[in-house]
């Protein structure tokens, strides 16, 4: 069934009456009201009917949240930032009065970054086949975040359209500097650019990061059932070309694509030429 956009208008205030998990949610946004005032300094931003977007809206309890929800019925909440004073009352305060406190660590695992390794969808389009690479992306991050930073309080969930979000909510994390937070993000970041960017990393042979062995531990798992067997990612000429362009030894490049064009063309496919690729590495 294809969603159909038009139809929120009559299904929203349903949804915001019946099926809003307002305990849940309030819950875990309050992190149990200490201090009491915490709640109460979070800013809300909703998009409302026809792209509309309002900031700064504050709630003193969740009795006050449910009221403005059913009334507004936003398209989509985004929950912002616990700030010095409440966010609805921002003009009344000095711009340099009106600071963040914290807010939780938030990774965005969006699908539309892996289009240069999956053949099967694009943008933001999602099927069995590529969804894979969404728990290869969350076995890593939660292994790193959890062993690595010492974090415990992981919320994972789906974004609604392209990806997943993870939530960091332990609150050393939720009081980290701008600075902190872009450490984080750098410490976790071995590949830059997108699928125009043909030269992506070098990793040294004689040693890698302990966090880099165990996320190349937890792709060795699924290789062969997501690159060979669902992607085909070396089945047509165009695949080997896109792969081969990434090996930065000229020499073993030479020496597979001489291999690949010795053989019967009809008869290659990515399961042949992956291990010829692997045995020609072996050797170096």
């Amino acid at each position: 069934m294809d969603y159909d956009p038009g139809i929120l208008p009559d299904q929203l205030p349903i949804y915001y009456k019946r099926l809003f998990p307002y305990g849940p949610y309030f819950k875990w946004i309050s992190y149990g009201l200490v201090p009491k005032s915490y709640i109460a300094h979070r800013e809300f931003s909703f998009t409302l009917k026809d792209d509309i977007y309002v900031r700064y809206q504050s709630f003193s309890d969740q009795q006050e949240f449910e009221k403005e929800l059913q009334k507004s019925c936003p398209y989509k909440i985004d929950i912002g930032a616990v700030f010095t004073h409440k966010p609805r009352d921002h003009k009344t305060v000095k711009a340099a009065a009106f600071q963040a406190l914290e807010k939780e660590l938030v990774f965005d695992i969006d699908m539309t970054d892996y289009d240069d390794v999956r053949g099967c969808c694009s943008g933001a389009d999602i099927c069995g086949k590529c969804w894979p690479l969404m728990c290869i992306a969350v076995r890593i991050l939660d292994r790193a975040l959890r062993d690595d930073f010492g974090f415990d309080h992981l919320l994972w969930v789906y974004s609604g359209r392209r990806g997943i979000h993870c939530w960091v909510c332990d609150e050393g994390a939720r009081k980290l500097s701008q600075d902190a937070r872009s450490a984080v993000a750098e410490y976790l970041t071995l590949i830059k650019g997108g699928e125009n960017q043909t030269k992506k990393v070098i990793l040294p042979q004689s040693y890698l990061h302990p966090s880099v062995q165990r996320a190349i531990d937890v792709i060795a798992d699924v290789f062969k059932s997501y690159a060979i067997d669902g992607q085909d990612f070396l089945g047509t000429e165009e695949k080997r070309e896109k792969v081969l362009s990434l090996i930065p030894d000229e020499v073993v490049k030479s020496e597979i694509k001489d291999f690949i064009s010795q053989q019967n063309q009809d008869k290659l496919n990515s399961f042949n030429v992956w291990q010829t690729i692997t045995e020609i590495v072996a050797t170096r």
